[in-house]
């Protein structure tokens, strides 16, 4: 059965890490795909440099956003999903999963895609 991570690691071939997390999700939180791909557009990369946290994670971070309108319970689950993709990656900044300075990486952007929904679905449910 392909879930949601199965259904956003394969969008990642065609867009940003980002994009595939906003827009495995647009359906979720009530917005177009085309109003999710251009929501992620500059948050790839580690927001465009690769200095920055995984667009996978920024990308959840969006949903989570719009699915929870009260500020204070998106913090926690979003801090929440950093704390368990931290604890399975060892990194929550692109430039590291990527292993750019170790020439290690430390997981490819499909599976970093596929680890930020399974944490975001844990705080989807009602």
């Amino acid at each position: 059965m392909e879930t949601r991570k199965h259904i956003a690691a394969q969008r990642k071939k065609s867009c940003n890490c980002a994009q595939a997390v906003i827009a495995t999700y647009a359906d979720v939180v009530g917005i177009s795909q085309e109003m999710a791909m251009n929501l992620g557009n500059a948050f790839g990369s580690g927001m465009g440099t690769m200095e920055g946290t995984c667009g996978a994670l920024t990308g959840a971070a969006m949903v989570i956003g719009l699915a929870k309108a009260d500020k204070g319970k998106a913090t926690l689950a979003m801090r929440q999903v950093m704390n368990d993709f931290k604890q399975r990656n060892g990194a929550t900044q692109c430039k590291l999963l990527k292993g750019v300075a170790t020439g290690k990486p430390l997981r490819s952007c499909e599976d970093c895609v596929a680890d930020a929904c399974e944490f975001l679905e844990q705080h989807l449910q009602p």
